[in-house]
């Protein structure tokens, strides 16, 4: 691959990891910023598994977005990019069992453990507004 290409797709990327680093959403782009931040994360911790594909923009992100507007909010939130930071976000999944790997997805997490689990199928077949709503009644109930 070509410095130019690595480049030009980095470009390309970084709007799609701004989208949400610009709600307060920390990005963990290393297996040791999972492992320094995940398990001992107190509370609720919320984790967006971000991707490059198309129900990632028209619906993952913007549902989060408009999930992060609701009065309770998880505590602690994070993010990895499959496919960009592919070892932050295998280290991640470890944490999600007994789900199979799949992007973009969401994970709601309180005291280390995995209370609510969005998948890439329950977001391809809705709208952003009906992950918003499935992902704040979750705030409501564990945050």
């Amino acid at each position: 691959m070509s410095m130019s290409f690595e480049r030009y797709m980095l470009d390309m990327i970084q709007p799609m990891r701004d989208e949400l680093t610009n709600l307060g959403i920390k990005e963990l782009r290393t297996p040791e910023e999972v492992e320094a931040n995940l398990p001992d994360a107190k509370g609720t911790a919320l984790v967006v598994i971000n991707s490059v594909c198309g129900c990632a923009a028209g619906q993952c992100r913007p549902g989060v977005a408009q999930a992060l507007q609701n009065e309770k909010l998880p505590d602690h939130l994070f993010t990895v990019f499959a496919g960009q930071d592919k070892e932050a976000t295998a280290k991640a999944r470890e944490y999600f069992a007994p789900y199979p790997p799949s992007s973009p997805s969401i994970a709601l997490m309180k005291d280390g453990e995995l209370v609510h689990f969005i998948e890439r199928h329950q977001i391809e077949n809705r709208s952003a507004v009906e992950i918003a709503a499935d992902l704040t009644e979750a705030f409501n109930k564990y945050c």
